[in-house]
């Protein structure tokens, strides 16, 4: 399989100007030829950054319909075979992580995939774990 696991914390820096680095550019860059993979709460995640954009006044209603437009334009694949809860709790454990994070390096791992995440606590377990990582200046 090809492509890479996408974490929300990427995907957010894609739709706000103020968020992009040369980094989470280069990773949309690869989705010209690559499919981006990721668990369900994905969607979750995505969705409740976009309302609390909005609520704090720096989206629009309109600004939020083309966020998702694009989005949903992009090769990123919900990903069906999610890692089941006893995996996910074992690596939340192991690595230290929240279940959140837990879900986006065990779907990498079961892919065999690279990982890309602003996220420092999720970078540093995809280390040890010995998943690489598209982004190096992981972030908060």
């Amino acid at each position: 399989m090809t492509g890479f696991v996408v974490d929300a914390s990427v995907a957010i820096a894609w739709l706000f100007e103020d968020e992009v680095t040369p980094e989470t550019e280069a990773v949309l860059d690869r989705l010209a030829h690559e499919e981006a993979h990721v668990p369900g709460l994905w969607k979750l995640e995505v969705a409740n950054v976009v309302l609390s954009a909005e609520r704090r006044g720096r989206l629009s209603e309109a600004a939020s319909a083309r966020i998702v437009e694009r989005l949903g334009d992009l090769q990123i694949r919900l990903n069906p075979n999610s890692p089941r809860l006893p995996h996910l709790l074992e690596v939340g454990r192991r690595y230290g992580l929240t279940s959140y994070d837990a879900a986006y390096l065990a779907l990498a791992q079961q892919l065999d995939l690279p990982l890309a995440t602003l996220d420092r606590e999720l970078a540093a377990a995809a280390g040890v774990a010995d998943v690489e990582l598209l982004i190096t200046s992981a972030v908060g």
